[in-house]
Protein backbone atom coordinates (compact mmCIF):
# COMPACT_ATOMS: atom_id res chain seq x y z
CA UNK A 1 0.00 0.00 0.00
CA UNK A 2 3.00 2.73 0.77
CA UNK A 3 5.70 3.75 -1.94
CA UNK A 4 8.86 2.13 0.59
CA UNK A 5 9.85 -1.34 0.37
CA UNK A 6 7.15 -2.50 2.96
CA UNK A 7 5.19 -6.02 2.75
CA UNK A 8 1.56 -5.91 1.96
CA UNK A 9 0.79 -7.72 5.18
CA UNK A 10 2.95 -4.97 7.48
CA UNK A 11 0.30 -2.58 6.28
CA UNK A 12 -2.91 -4.82 5.71
CA UNK A 13 -6.18 -2.54 6.92
CA UNK A 14 -7.43 -4.26 9.76
CA UNK A 15 -10.99 -5.98 9.46
CA UNK A 16 -14.30 -3.70 10.63
CA UNK A 17 -16.66 -4.64 12.29
CA UNK A 18 -20.18 -4.39 10.59
CA UNK A 19 -22.43 -2.08 11.55
CA UNK A 20 -25.66 -2.86 14.01
CA UNK A 21 -28.98 -2.96 11.48
CA UNK A 22 -30.60 -0.77 13.71
CA UNK A 23 -27.50 2.27 12.94
CA UNK A 24 -27.97 1.14 9.22
CA UNK A 25 -31.72 2.26 8.82
CA UNK A 26 -31.08 5.28 11.03
CA UNK A 27 -28.38 6.05 8.52
CA UNK A 28 -30.47 5.46 5.58
CA UNK A 29 -33.46 7.71 7.33
CA UNK A 30 -31.34 10.70 7.99
CA UNK A 31 -30.45 10.62 3.85
CA UNK A 32 -34.05 9.81 3.19
CA UNK A 33 -34.48 13.28 5.29
CA UNK A 34 -31.74 15.43 3.77
CA UNK A 35 -33.02 14.95 0.44
CA UNK A 36 -36.01 16.85 0.65
CA UNK A 37 -33.88 19.73 1.28
CA UNK A 38 -31.71 20.07 -1.80
CA UNK A 39 -32.48 22.04 -4.79
CA UNK A 40 -32.16 25.83 -4.87
CA UNK A 41 -34.15 28.42 -4.70
CA UNK A 42 -33.18 31.16 -6.79
CA UNK A 43 -34.57 33.67 -4.85
CA UNK A 44 -32.77 33.27 -2.00
CA UNK A 45 -29.43 32.49 -3.59
CA UNK A 46 -29.81 35.62 -5.52
CA UNK A 47 -30.44 37.65 -2.54
CA UNK A 48 -27.95 36.06 -0.50
CA UNK A 49 -25.19 36.32 -3.03
CA UNK A 50 -26.22 40.36 -3.29
CA UNK A 51 -25.74 40.82 0.32
CA UNK A 52 -22.25 38.74 0.88
CA UNK A 53 -21.21 40.83 -2.31
CA UNK A 54 -22.51 44.40 -1.63
CA UNK A 55 -21.10 44.37 1.95
CA UNK A 56 -17.78 42.75 1.20
CA UNK A 57 -17.49 45.14 -1.62
CA UNK A 58 -18.45 48.21 0.72
CA UNK A 59 -15.49 46.46 3.70
CA UNK A 60 -12.99 46.77 0.85
CA UNK A 61 -14.10 49.90 -0.14
CA UNK A 62 -13.70 51.41 3.06
CA UNK A 63 -10.45 50.06 3.72
CA UNK A 64 -8.67 51.06 0.33
CA UNK A 65 -9.66 54.54 1.54
CA UNK A 66 -8.55 54.14 4.99
CA UNK A 67 -4.79 52.86 3.48
CA UNK A 68 -4.78 55.96 0.54
CA UNK A 69 -6.01 58.64 3.60
CA UNK A 70 -3.30 57.44 6.29
CA UNK A 71 -6.53 55.68 8.39
CA UNK A 72 -4.56 51.92 7.29
CA UNK A 73 -4.41 51.21 11.22
CA UNK A 74 -8.30 51.13 11.30
CA UNK A 75 -8.71 48.44 8.88
CA UNK A 76 -7.67 46.02 11.65
CA UNK A 77 -11.15 46.72 12.84
CA UNK A 78 -12.59 45.40 9.73
CA UNK A 79 -9.99 42.91 8.79
CA UNK A 80 -12.35 40.40 10.42
CA UNK A 81 -15.97 40.86 8.85
CA UNK A 82 -14.26 41.43 5.64
CA UNK A 83 -12.19 38.06 5.63
CA UNK A 84 -15.62 36.84 6.68
CA UNK A 85 -17.17 37.81 4.49
CA UNK A 86 -14.95 36.20 2.17
CA UNK A 87 -15.11 32.79 3.29
CA UNK A 88 -19.32 33.44 2.89
CA UNK A 89 -18.47 34.24 -0.73
CA UNK A 90 -15.79 31.34 -0.94
CA UNK A 91 -18.97 28.91 0.27
CA UNK A 92 -21.20 30.26 -2.47
CA UNK A 93 -18.59 29.64 -4.84
CA UNK A 94 -18.22 26.10 -3.26
CA UNK A 95 -21.98 25.35 -3.98
CA UNK A 96 -21.74 26.40 -7.36
CA UNK A 97 -19.37 23.65 -7.39
CA UNK A 98 -21.96 21.44 -6.56
CA UNK A 99 -24.33 22.59 -8.57
CA UNK A 100 -26.62 23.37 -5.38
CA UNK A 101 -26.94 27.14 -5.77
CA UNK A 102 -28.96 28.00 -9.15
CA UNK A 103 -30.77 25.65 -10.93
CA UNK A 104 -28.20 25.91 -13.73
CA UNK A 105 -25.39 24.54 -14.26
CA UNK A 106 -24.68 27.85 -17.19
CA UNK A 107 -25.59 30.08 -13.79
CA UNK A 108 -23.65 28.03 -11.22
CA UNK A 109 -20.49 27.87 -13.08
CA UNK A 110 -20.63 31.52 -14.37
CA UNK A 111 -21.03 33.05 -10.25
CA UNK A 112 -17.80 30.25 -9.04
CA UNK A 113 -15.82 31.39 -11.36
CA UNK A 114 -16.58 35.21 -10.97
CA UNK A 115 -16.39 34.25 -7.48
CA UNK A 116 -12.84 32.78 -7.73
CA UNK A 117 -11.50 36.03 -8.63
CA UNK A 118 -11.52 37.33 -5.02
CA UNK A 119 -11.05 33.82 -3.41
CA UNK A 120 -8.01 32.76 -5.92
CA UNK A 121 -9.25 29.52 -6.05
CA UNK A 122 -9.45 27.86 -9.75
CA UNK A 123 -12.96 27.17 -9.90
CA UNK A 124 -13.49 24.21 -12.32
CA UNK A 125 -9.74 22.97 -10.53
CA UNK A 126 -11.30 23.06 -7.18
CA UNK A 127 -14.64 21.70 -7.96
CA UNK A 128 -13.01 18.31 -9.63
CA UNK A 129 -10.97 17.83 -6.71
CA UNK A 130 -13.54 18.66 -4.07
CA UNK A 131 -15.37 16.09 -5.76
CA UNK A 132 -13.11 13.00 -5.45
CA UNK A 133 -13.11 14.15 -1.57
CA UNK A 134 -16.97 13.79 -1.81
CA UNK A 135 -16.50 10.37 -3.26
CA UNK A 136 -14.16 8.75 -1.54
CA UNK A 137 -13.66 10.84 1.99
CA UNK A 138 -12.78 7.95 4.93
CA UNK A 139 -11.87 5.43 2.21
CA UNK A 140 -8.63 4.34 2.88
CA UNK A 141 -7.99 2.61 -0.46
CA UNK A 142 -8.89 5.85 -2.00
CA UNK A 143 -7.38 8.60 -0.65
CA UNK A 144 -6.02 11.44 -2.92
CA UNK A 145 -6.54 15.24 -3.75
CA UNK A 146 -9.06 17.84 -2.01
CA UNK A 147 -8.52 16.00 1.14
CA UNK A 148 -5.50 15.91 4.23
CA UNK A 149 -3.13 13.33 4.49
CA UNK A 150 -3.76 11.09 6.80
CA UNK A 151 -1.89 7.68 7.53
CA UNK A 152 -2.71 4.89 9.67
CA UNK A 153 -0.65 3.85 12.53
CA UNK A 154 0.39 0.61 10.70
CA UNK A 155 0.93 2.78 7.78
CA UNK A 156 3.61 4.80 9.63
CA UNK A 157 5.52 2.42 11.20
CA UNK A 158 6.47 0.77 7.57
CA UNK A 159 7.48 4.19 6.57
CA UNK A 160 11.20 4.93 6.23
CA UNK A 161 12.40 7.40 8.94
CA UNK A 162 12.74 9.61 6.01
CA UNK A 163 9.15 9.85 5.11
CA UNK A 164 8.52 9.44 8.73
CA UNK A 165 10.00 12.71 9.18
CA UNK A 166 8.04 14.26 5.99
CA UNK A 167 5.25 12.73 7.24
CA UNK A 168 5.44 14.66 11.05
CA UNK A 169 6.31 17.60 9.90
CA UNK A 170 3.36 18.01 7.30
CA UNK A 171 0.65 17.10 10.11
CA UNK A 172 2.88 19.89 12.81
CA UNK A 173 -0.43 21.96 13.02
CA UNK A 174 2.12 25.39 12.47
CA UNK A 175 2.92 23.89 8.66
CA UNK A 176 -0.44 22.43 7.97
CA UNK A 177 -2.69 25.29 8.58
CA UNK A 178 -0.27 28.54 9.64
CA UNK A 179 1.81 28.38 6.72
CA UNK A 180 0.50 25.52 4.22
CA UNK A 181 -3.08 27.36 4.10
CA UNK A 182 -2.09 30.35 2.28
CA UNK A 183 0.73 28.96 0.35
CA UNK A 184 -1.30 26.56 -1.05
CA UNK A 185 -4.38 28.93 -1.82
CA UNK A 186 -2.26 32.10 -3.31
CA UNK A 187 0.78 30.28 -4.64
CA UNK A 188 0.57 26.28 -5.47
CA UNK A 189 -3.09 27.26 -6.84
CA UNK A 190 -1.34 29.40 -9.76
CA UNK A 191 0.16 26.89 -11.91
CA UNK A 192 -0.84 23.34 -12.67
CA UNK A 193 0.62 21.03 -10.74
CA UNK A 194 -0.57 18.53 -8.13
CA UNK A 195 1.45 17.46 -5.26
CA UNK A 196 1.21 13.55 -4.78
CA UNK A 197 1.06 12.26 -1.63
CA UNK A 198 4.76 10.57 -0.41
CA UNK A 199 3.68 8.43 2.12
CA UNK A 200 0.49 6.40 -0.17
CA UNK A 201 1.01 4.69 -3.30
CA UNK A 202 -2.33 4.65 -4.75
CA UNK A 203 -2.58 8.41 -4.32
CA UNK A 204 -6.25 9.59 -6.42
CA UNK A 205 -4.60 12.42 -8.52
CA UNK A 206 -5.72 14.49 -11.44
CA UNK A 207 -3.58 14.78 -14.69
CA UNK A 208 -2.33 18.44 -15.63
CA UNK A 209 -5.00 18.25 -18.73
CA UNK A 210 -7.82 18.30 -16.48
CA UNK A 211 -7.49 21.73 -14.69
CA UNK A 212 -4.68 23.82 -16.39
CA UNK A 213 -7.24 25.48 -18.35
CA UNK A 214 -8.63 26.62 -15.01
CA UNK A 215 -5.88 27.65 -13.40
CA UNK A 216 -4.09 29.40 -16.16
CA UNK A 217 -7.25 30.97 -16.85
CA UNK A 218 -7.77 31.77 -13.75
CA UNK A 219 -3.76 33.52 -13.32
CA UNK A 220 -4.73 35.76 -16.37
CA UNK A 221 -7.97 37.22 -14.53
CA UNK A 222 -6.01 38.05 -11.28
CA UNK A 223 -2.90 39.61 -13.64
CA UNK A 224 -5.68 41.86 -15.64
CA UNK A 225 -7.92 42.66 -12.45
CA UNK A 226 -5.62 43.27 -9.77
CA UNK A 227 -2.97 44.99 -11.94
CA UNK A 228 -5.72 47.23 -13.67
CA UNK A 229 -6.63 48.10 -10.09
CA UNK A 230 -2.85 48.46 -8.87
CA UNK A 231 -2.79 50.77 -11.99
CA UNK A 232 -6.22 53.16 -9.84
CA UNK A 233 -5.05 52.95 -6.38
CA UNK A 234 -1.46 51.91 -6.53
CA UNK A 235 0.63 48.27 -5.53
CA UNK A 236 1.30 49.42 -2.34
CA UNK A 237 -2.71 49.97 -1.23
CA UNK A 238 -3.49 46.86 -3.13
CA UNK A 239 -1.12 45.13 -0.54
CA UNK A 240 -2.11 46.41 2.27
CA UNK A 241 -5.64 45.54 2.05
CA UNK A 242 -6.14 42.08 -0.17
CA UNK A 243 -3.23 40.22 0.69
CA UNK A 244 -3.93 40.12 4.86
CA UNK A 245 -7.44 39.69 4.17
CA UNK A 246 -6.66 36.71 1.85
CA UNK A 247 -4.12 35.44 4.55
CA UNK A 248 -7.27 35.44 6.80
CA UNK A 249 -9.86 34.03 4.57
CA UNK A 250 -6.90 31.17 4.42
CA UNK A 251 -6.62 30.66 7.59
CA UNK A 252 -10.51 30.53 8.39
CA UNK A 253 -11.17 28.12 5.56
CA UNK A 254 -8.14 25.71 6.37
CA UNK A 255 -9.26 25.40 10.33
CA UNK A 256 -12.97 24.49 8.83
CA UNK A 257 -11.57 22.06 6.75
CA UNK A 258 -9.46 20.35 8.82
CA UNK A 259 -11.36 19.94 12.16
CA UNK A 260 -14.80 18.74 9.25
CA UNK A 261 -12.81 14.86 9.18
CA UNK A 262 -9.77 14.74 11.89
CA UNK A 263 -11.87 14.97 14.97
CA UNK A 264 -11.02 11.81 17.44
CA UNK A 265 -13.86 9.66 16.71
CA UNK A 266 -14.19 9.78 12.38
CA UNK A 267 -14.50 7.11 10.03
CA UNK A 268 -12.15 5.23 7.66
CA UNK A 269 -12.37 2.53 6.43
CA UNK A 270 -11.16 -0.13 3.44
CA UNK A 271 -12.81 0.31 0.17
CA UNK A 272 -14.80 -3.16 0.77
CA UNK A 273 -16.65 -2.24 3.63
CA UNK A 274 -16.39 1.78 3.16
CA UNK A 275 -19.81 3.32 2.53
CA UNK A 276 -20.64 6.76 1.54
CA UNK A 277 -23.67 7.67 3.61
CA UNK A 278 -21.67 5.84 6.75
CA UNK A 279 -18.51 7.90 5.76
CA UNK A 280 -20.72 11.11 5.56
CA UNK A 281 -22.76 10.77 8.90
CA UNK A 282 -19.47 9.25 11.26
CA UNK A 283 -16.76 10.93 9.55
CA UNK A 284 -17.87 14.79 9.26
CA UNK A 285 -18.12 16.52 12.00
CA UNK A 286 -21.19 19.33 13.10
CA UNK A 287 -19.34 22.25 14.45
CA UNK A 288 -21.52 23.97 16.83
CA UNK A 289 -20.29 27.85 16.15
CA UNK A 290 -21.98 31.48 17.56
CA UNK A 291 -24.84 32.40 14.95
CA UNK A 292 -22.79 35.80 13.80
CA UNK A 293 -19.79 33.14 12.83
CA UNK A 294 -22.33 30.64 11.42
CA UNK A 295 -23.78 33.43 9.19
CA UNK A 296 -20.10 34.43 8.32
CA UNK A 297 -19.19 30.52 7.91
CA UNK A 298 -22.39 29.74 5.26
CA UNK A 299 -23.53 26.92 8.02
CA UNK A 300 -20.74 24.79 6.41
CA UNK A 301 -20.33 23.73 10.13
CA UNK A 302 -23.38 21.54 9.39
CA UNK A 303 -21.11 19.26 7.80
CA UNK A 304 -22.26 15.72 8.26
CA UNK A 305 -25.53 17.22 6.48
CA UNK A 306 -23.59 18.25 3.53
CA UNK A 307 -21.70 15.19 3.45
CA UNK A 308 -25.15 13.29 3.27
CA UNK A 309 -26.32 15.30 -0.29
CA UNK A 310 -24.37 17.62 -1.57
CA UNK A 311 -27.31 19.34 -3.57
CA UNK A 312 -28.47 21.30 -0.49
CA UNK A 313 -27.36 25.22 -0.58
CA UNK A 314 -25.89 26.21 2.38
CA UNK A 315 -29.19 29.02 3.61
CA UNK A 316 -31.49 25.21 3.94
CA UNK A 317 -28.85 23.37 5.99
CA UNK A 318 -30.47 24.90 9.04
CA UNK A 319 -33.56 24.07 8.27
CA UNK A 320 -32.52 20.60 7.66
CA UNK A 321 -30.72 20.14 10.77
CA UNK A 322 -33.77 21.60 12.97
CA UNK A 323 -36.73 19.13 11.48
CA UNK A 324 -34.18 16.47 12.71
CA UNK A 325 -33.12 15.67 16.33
CA UNK A 326 -30.59 12.73 15.69
CA UNK A 327 -28.84 15.15 13.02
CA UNK A 328 -28.75 17.75 15.80
CA UNK A 329 -26.99 14.84 18.05
CA UNK A 330 -24.50 14.05 15.60
CA UNK A 331 -20.68 14.54 15.88
CA UNK A 332 -21.12 17.85 17.82
CA UNK A 333 -18.27 19.58 18.23
CA UNK A 334 -17.67 22.96 19.89
CA UNK A 335 -15.15 25.55 19.24
CA UNK A 336 -13.19 24.44 22.41
CA UNK A 337 -13.48 21.02 21.55
CA UNK A 338 -12.56 21.08 18.05
CA UNK A 339 -9.30 22.41 19.27
CA UNK A 340 -8.36 18.86 20.38
CA UNK A 341 -8.41 17.76 16.97
CA UNK A 342 -4.28 19.52 16.83
CA UNK A 343 -3.49 16.39 18.56
CA UNK A 344 -4.56 13.95 16.26
CA UNK A 345 -1.85 12.75 13.10
CA UNK A 346 -2.79 9.28 12.98
CA UNK A 347 -5.74 6.58 12.54
CA UNK A 348 -6.09 3.84 15.02
CA UNK A 349 -7.44 1.02 12.88
CA UNK A 350 -7.73 -1.23 15.91
CA UNK A 351 -9.47 1.09 18.37
CA UNK A 352 -11.00 3.24 15.68
CA UNK A 353 -10.30 6.91 16.09
CA UNK A 354 -7.54 9.14 15.40
CA UNK A 355 -4.67 9.46 17.88
CA UNK A 356 -0.96 11.19 18.54
CA UNK A 357 1.89 10.24 17.25
CA UNK A 358 2.20 9.27 21.34
CA UNK A 359 -0.55 7.27 21.89
CA UNK A 360 0.32 5.49 18.40
CA UNK A 361 3.56 4.85 20.49
CA UNK A 362 5.72 5.89 17.42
Amino acid sequence: MLINAATESDVAFATPLPLPPETENRIKKLAAHCQKYKGAIVSRSVTQLAVTSTLFFIACGVMFFNVMHGYGLWNLLLLVPASGLLVRLFIIQHDCGHGSYFKSRRSNDMVGRAISLLTFMPYAFWMKCHNIHHSSSGNLHKRGVGAIDTLTIREYRALSPKERFKYRLYRNPFILLVLGTPIHALILQRYPSCYPSNYIENYRDLAPAEFWKSTLGLDAAIIAFYGTLMALVGVKAVLLVYLPLLILTCWIGGWLFFIQHQFEDAYWEGHDKWDYQEAAVLGSSYYVLPKPIQWFTGNIGLHHIHHLCSLIPNYRLQECLDANEDLRGLNRMTFMESLKCLNWRLWDEDKKKMVGFAAAGV
